[in-house]
């Protein structure tokens, strides 16, 4: 049988701020997205944070200042808990994911929309697009239904989005427009975003941290109104020299999940599987775990940090947790299970912004359950690096990145 590898991203999953968080906000410092989710069920619900299997996976060994805060760890594999920095600038989940399939991105460029708004409206039209600023502020309004502007929910000036309700555009006219902007923008992401919403979206739009303007999307109601429809539009990125690209040209099947396959690009077809609902996403990786490469993001977490649920967030881990033990039972030693994030969300921080965190690499394979304390990883693109060799890829197969100890998943000890 050849070897597989299955990577599961818990989006917005952190364990812990960065010495350099201060340099985004003072504040987030104190950022500590498992800390503070276990600590509210503790507090809240009075009983530990339900997930013996993440913590038997290596969180437990991680953070043993937990232990009271955790359920008690349940081993699943023969299993190592690590850590990794981001290796990428701000918190975001597209560079996020970018880093961790081994690509560069610490050329990411901020900008906030106010500052190449005059491009972006000569692209707009030129394509045909009525255009037009909204009250005099530095959000585009385009066809009288969509609009342009700095996304809220990551660090200044990282993204932009181009939003719109499904009742008024469908998505395939949102994304046309997005794509339009994707291409007259320096930042990040462009992200186009449909959903419904009881009132104009001009009603939820605000000023935000670092002279940003855009909508609000949680108060918009486009995450509680049910259809919401999300794709992400990154900045150029080598993606040749990226494990789910290199994986694919050697053969294996690629399986790409949830938001990982909206957001990860490839020329070789491979099998995608977007998605935002948490139980289907899990049964799709249960269903795929142990043949091929896998990749997956649960972007429910996520969705509970920004709307600083943490309540929400503690659910999603547990469901998480809930999934392992299917998903395990489908891996021999000569498969790999990586649970990870990819930039922090605590919940609880006072602000509804990703925070700049450290996040666990909780590495696995099949054989007697144990659990060990692996060494810290510099990068995510370590975790990258790290799957190709497993899988047996050549060196090389990603642009940036070191492969780990191999004699234990991740890490070694």
């Amino acid at each position: 049988m050849s070897p597989s590898a299955t990577v599961l991203v818990l989006d917005g999953f952190g364990v812990g701020a960065l010495p350099d968080a201060a340099a985004v906000r003072a504040s987030d410092t104190a950022a500590d997205t498992v800390g503070a989710v276990a600590a509210w069920s503790v507090r809240e619900r009075g009983r530990p944070l339900r997930v013996p299997h993440l913590a038997g996976l290596g969180l437990a060994a991680l953070r043993p200042d937990l232990r009271d805060l955790l359920a008690e760890p349940v081993p699943l594999l023969h299993a190592t808990g690590t850590r990794a920095g981001l290796g990428y600038p701000g918190a975001d989940s597209f560079a996020g994911h970018q880093t961790l399939m081994g690509a560069d991105m610490s050329h990411v460029v901020l900008c906030r929309l106010a500052e190449r708004i005059d491009e972006v409206t000569a692209a707009l039209r030129a394509r045909g697009h009525r255009v037009r600023t909204l009250d005099d502020r530095p959000v585009l309004v385009v066809d009288d239904a969509a609009l342009v502007h700095d996304n809220l929910e990551a660090d200044p000036g990282l993204n932009w989005n181009v939003s719109a309700r499904l009742d008024d555009l469908d998505f395939a006219a949102i994304l046309a427009i997005a794509q339009v902007v994707r291409a007259a923008a320096p930042v990040a992401r462009v992200i186009a975003v449909g959903g419904r919403s009881d009132r104009p979206l001009a009603d939820a739009v605000r000023p935000g941290p670092g002279g940003t303007v855009g909508l609000d999307t949680p108060a918009s109601g486009f995450y509680r109104n049910g259809g919401l429809r999300v794709r992400h539009l990154g900045a150029p990125v080598d993606h040749a020299r990226q494990l789910h690209e290199a994986a694919a040209r050697a053969g294996h099947d690629v399986v790409l999940i949830g938001k990982a396959a909206d957001l990860l690009v490839t020329d070789v077809p491979v099998d995608r599987r977007p998605g935002v609902d948490t139980a289907a996403i899990l049964a799709d990786v249960a269903a795929a775990a142990g043949h091929g490469l896998v990749v997956a993001n649960v972007q429910r977490t996520d969705l509970a940090g920004h709307s600083q649920d943490a309540a929400a967030f503690a659910d999603q881990l547990e469901a998480a947790d809930r999934a392992l033990p299917r998903i395990a039972g489908r891996l021999g030693p000569r498969d790999l299970l990586i649970v990870t994030g990819d930039h922090g969300n605590d919940p609880t921080i006072g602000h509804p912004f990703h925070t700049r965190e450290w996040v666990p690499v909780l590495a696995g394979t099949g054989g007697a359950p144990s659990t060990h304390r692996g060494r810290d990883l510099a990068s995510l693109a370590d975790i990258g690096a790290t799957a190709a060799r497993w899988l047996g890829l050549p060196a090389g197969s990603t642009a940036v990145g070191v492969a780990a100890a191999q004699d234990l998943p991740v890490g070694g000890r």
